[in-house]
């Protein structure tokens, strides 16, 4: 009779690992979180799988995924991060695309009770300015560029007051009134409308357009599930998704409203952020 019993236990056991719950780890950039968030829930009940996403500053999580060495996917809120990914051989680069694209704005509190207009209205103002971490945090090191091509450093730089280290708390800062206004993406008053105003950075200042990437990593386990999750972020549903939520998908938008400004790329942080 024990023996029956313990023949049984086994079977029942291998029978449930057999059909246990399929999971996807994604490292992912804050910039990407409020809408991959939605999509995952879609996607786990389409695909009857668990989606595990650890969310933070693109560089932050990719230094957790190379010391954990696992996760499935990486998706950092920029192509500087993903370069670095792929120079690192932690993804493979042939599953990399573009998702969505990302606009730097100058983020300030709703109704803008400073009156700023761009990085020129910095200037001569005693305003509290908050920046992402310029080494891991995408938005950060868009920041960084910004003020040191603006010939305005000098100025700009003593206004910081803080740094956030991920996307999502670089707009809490100003959503919370901690500062005055913060370097961010336009998206962040989609995020948060009624606690903020996205300001456009003046043309001559304006340096990249960032963009959203994913790739597969090199610790994946399944790489056919990983590279079918890309897929669908890449799908109608999902884009549109994105769409609502403030994110330029199609290039040809980009082309007619910033015409001639670089897309992705990389940039080396300076000595001295």
């Amino acid at each position: 009779m024990k023996k029956y019993l313990l023949f049984t236990f086994l079977v029942l056991a291998l029978t449930s690992n057999s059909f246990a719950e399929e999971t996807l780890l994604i490292f992912a950039g804050a910039a990407s979180k409020p809408v991959l968030e939605e999509i995952n829930k879609n996607f786990e009940k389409e695909n009857n799988i668990k989606i595990e996403t650890s969310f933070g500053g693109s560089g932050g999580i990719l230094s957790q995924m190379k010391l954990a060495k696992k996760g499935d996917l990486y998706i950092p809120g920029s192509s500087d991060f993903m370069e670095k990914a792929k120079k690192g051989n932690q993804v493979l680069p042939e599953t990399e695309e573009i998702i969505a694209y990302l606009i730097p704005s100058i983020c300030v509190q709703a109704g803008n009770p400073l009156k700023i207009t761009g990085v020129d209205s910095l200037v001569g103002k005693d305003i509290k300015l908050g920046i992402g971490v310029p080494g891991t945090v995408c938005v950060g090191l868009y920041a960084v560029e910004i003020i040191e091509g603006s010939g305005l450093k000098e100025k700009i730089k003593p206004e910081i007051v803080t740094n956030a280290e991920s996307c999502e708390k670089t707009a809490s800062l100003v959503a919370m009134k901690n500062v005055d206004a913060v370097f961010g993406w336009s998206v962040f008053e989609n995020w948060i409308p009624d606690k903020i105003k996205s300001i456009p950075i003046e043309p001559k200042y304006f340096k990249r357009i960032g963009y959203i990437p994913a790739a597969v990593s090199v610790y994946c386990k399944n790489k056919e599930l990983a590279v079918k999750y890309i897929k669908y972020l890449k799908a109608s549903r999902s884009q549109e998704i994105f769409r609502e939520s403030g994110y330029i998908t199609a290039p040809e938008e980009l082309n007619k409203n910033y015409p001639g400004v670089k897309i992705g790329g990389s940039y080396l942080l300076p000595d001295g952020w």
